[in-house]
């Protein structure tokens, strides 16, 4: 049904039904009364400001005020207007991080609802809301915090439950690993957050299809302990307890991908629950068709923002047969960068290719008590029987003394490796052992590997000039850069340094004909940045899709796309 809303309404937009769901989406105000926990009543927010809207009430019907009371509502979404400088956050020029929104009473008529659909699988404890309300390992924060969380067991579950917060136009805010950096778990407007950890079972294996079938709730890193001894693995390895639902919804990627493509490249199907409750399924168990619109490729990524996904049927790899991980030295970081292009040029199938800077290297030596040398360092995985393993090996081992690269080594026992990648996944924690007190602002851009080096250069010239710690991490052998830039969130001009610093490589990598987000997604902290990279009418072609299949705009409302979008 909403589907078919999608396909009409791209053909023809009235300005009517524009006016009606846009202006419903500049009032997504929800706050819940809640009489059902005795934690919530003592973090009640005064209400007595809504007596000023008595009159109001009784002169017009509740059903139609939120769409007639302006004669020329504006055709964007500008809730999260700054009050002062007029700047919308996401939008362009705009610098703040803590995102505004606005709180309205949730039904009580809600609340039994969700208590008759999920039981004891829900949650009015403020701890606990306040928990779901802030991401784990982002810098990102938010005016408000949801009014409910709950945990649903299954499809049918979650289908009645986003079926009731669109009687209502209560928010819904999908939750999964709670790994995500950008912020896009925020709940400005309050609402319903669906955590969806409960959810964590594998469906199906289908060993000679080589695919499975899994909920969205579960870890890949616990979903290749349960392939392991079918001798498969799923190839994407974002950060440690990141769960597939989420990494659908934010198209992540992580070290392998650079052999295997990214989360479009390994998704068959989706089973999604859409804003009305209907479940969709995107696709069948094929591994290629070319029947109809490719809902499985417009789902990932859109990070909850169409839909809630409850099924996933994933794409699976045979654990390779030997695997060799080198690391080697370089004096700057453009020589190890060059390396990692010209090893991509060569035409060798390295399985991954990381980039560590000194000081990166310096934090996990710190956190790991380890005495690796503090020089710019690459790390290579190849993959394959072992004789092909070692002589791709030897190949980049001469490209890296071609290049000023030092000190090659190899590991081939199998706990040697597990240990290097471990501290490579956890150069994150590494960073905050380093400076205990300090957020983190992480960049994420990708541009073209040729222009790779110099946009490294370029972003590592500018942090050294500056006085924050600062780190660069970069799948090299595919172009996507991080750089984790340390800053004291008590001190605004260190967070406004941070800030400035960001900016710089996000636009200096633009300026390459490359991305503001190679992986880790938009929430709230890219938003900003999407009109100069895609351009409005590609923005514009967005707000139309979410429109029609979220008319409403309760599904993870402030997310993706620029609050001052119009069309």
């Amino acid at each position: 049904m909403a589907f078919s809303r999608l396909y009409s309404s791209l053909k023809s937009l009235n300005k009517a039904s524009l006016r009606n769901s846009l202006f419903h989406s500049q009032n997504p105000q929800f706050h819940i009364t809640n009489r059902l926990s005795s934690s919530y009543n003592e973090h009640k927010p005064d209400i007595s400001w809504l007596s000023s809207l008595v009159p109001v009430a009784i002169a017009i019907s509740a059903g139609s005020f939120a769409f007639q009371t302006l004669d020329n509502p504006a055709l964007c979404d500008a809730s999260s207007q700054h009050p002062q400088s007029g700047v919308n956050y996401g939008g362009k020029g705009s610098t703040d991080y803590v995102v505004k929104g606005h709180h309205r009473n949730v039904p009580q008529q809600l609340i039994l609802e969700l208590k008759d659909i999920c039981q004891d699988n829900m949650s009015l404890d403020y701890n606990e809301r306040d928990f779901h309300g802030k991401p784990q390992n982002s810098f990102h924060k938010a005016v408000n915090i949801p009014d409910v969380v709950v945990y649903p067991r299954s499809e049918e579950e979650v289908s009645k439950i986003v079926k009731s917060c669109n009687k209502y136009k209560v928010p819904i805010i999908p939750y999964g690993g709670a790994t995500s950096i950008e912020g896009h778990t925020l709940s400005p407007n309050g609402g319903v957050c669906i955590d969806m950890t409960l959810m964590n079972h594998v469906k199906a294996l289908h060993v000679e299809d080589m695919d499975v079938v899994v909920e969205p709730g579960i870890g890949w890193m616990e979903l290749n302990e349960y392939l392991e001894p079918h001798g498969l693995f799923f190839p994407l390895d974002p950060g440690p307890g990141a769960t597939i639902g989420g990494m659908c919804a934010t198209r992540c990627s992580g070290s392998l991908a650079v052999r295997y493509g990214t989360m479009r490249d390994n998704v068959i199907n989706l089973k999604v629950v859409l804003a009305d409750g209907d479940i969709t399924k995107t696709g069948s168990r094929a591994r290629k068709s070319a029947a109809g619109y490719d809902l499985t490729r417009l789902m990932i990524g859109s990070e909850g923002t169409l839909g809630v996904i409850t099924e996933v049927t994933l794409r699976l790899q045979k654990i390779p047969q030997y695997s060799v991980v080198a690391m080697c030295n370089f004096p700057t970081i453009k020589d190890a960068s060059d390396v990692a292009i010209a090893t991509m040029m060569s035409g060798i199938q390295v399985s991954r290719v990381e980039l560590l800077d000194e000081v990166q290297v310096k934090a996990i030596n710190f956190a790991n008590s380890k005495n690796l040398p503090e020089v710019p360092t690459l790390m290579f995985e190849f993959v394959g029987t072992e004789a092909y393993a070692r002589e791709q090996a030897l190949i980049v081992q001469k490209l890296v003394s071609e290049h000023n690269g030092s000190d090659f080594v190899f590991a081939e026992d199998s706990e040697t490796k597990k240990e290097l990648w471990k501290i490579r996944k956890e150069a994150l924690w590494a960073c905050f052992a380093m400076a205990p007190n300090c957020e983190a602002m992480i960049s994420d851009v990708c541009v073209p590997l040729s222009n790779l080096a110099e946009l490294i250069s370029k972003s590592k010239e500018e942090m050294d000039a500056s006085a924050l710690m600062c780190m660069v991490v970069a799948h090299a052998g595919d172009g996507n850069f991080h750089t984790i830039i340390m800053f004291d969130p008590i001190q605004e001009e260190q967070r406004r340094e941070a800030e400035r610093l960001n900016h710089f490589m996000v636009h200096t990598a633009l300026s390459m004909e490359g991305t503001c987000t190679g992986e880790h997604g938009v929430g709230t902290g890219k938003m900003k940045y999407l009109e100069k990279e895609l351009g409005i009418e590609a923005l514009r072609t967005m707000k139309r899709i979410k429109d029609a299949l979220d008319p409403n705009n309760i599904m993870n409302p402030g997310k993706v796309i620029p609050p001052h979008v119009c069309f």
